[in-house]
């Protein structure tokens, strides 16, 4: 990869983004991603404006899913009338694996970081998923600079 930053997960917003693939590997939480902003801030954008990049890998060093979370949901007739309702569901280790790979097309609500914990908001498989991750720190990468429109 041409450009790569290290604990700057602040500097690009990834509301929007498109998964790739999701996967943890020799300690490290892989995320693969199209459609990743990049903000003026981030140290390697030399244009000072709003940027994109495809293609894009965000790795979070020594990696413990602390909770994933299939969310729940609520289905309503025409009139108003509940006609289903699932409760959120919080998803075995075993579960995990399985889970990623359906995860490719999905898309990125939001990515938070608050100290040494990652909270990843998805949008998959017609489902909301929301995965807690504790890490040592944050690696993003990508191979060139789209401009945004």
């Amino acid at each position: 990869m041409n450009y790569k930053t290290i604990d700057e997960l602040n500097n690009f917003d990834f509301s929007e983004s498109v998964i790739s693939e999701v996967e943890t590997m020799n300690g490290t939480f892989h995320l693969w991603l199209d459609n990743v902003t990049i903000l003026p801030e981030c140290s390697c954008n030399r244009d000072i404006r709003v940027m994109r990049a495809n293609g894009f890998l965000l790795s979070v060093s020594n990696p413990g899913i602390q909770e994933f979370i299939e969310e729940g949901y609520k289905r309503y007739n025409a009139d108003n009338v509940l006609q289903e309702s699932v409760d959120d569901r919080i998803l075995a280790k075993d579960e995990y694996a399985v889970m990623f790979k359906t995860f490719p097309y999905g898309t990125i609500y939001s990515i938070k970081k608050k100290e040494n914990t990652y909270v990843f908001s998805i949008d998959a498989n017609d489902r909301c998923y929301e995965i807690t991750v504790s890490g040592s720190g944050d690696v993003e990468e990508w191979d060139r600079f789209l401009v945004k429109e």
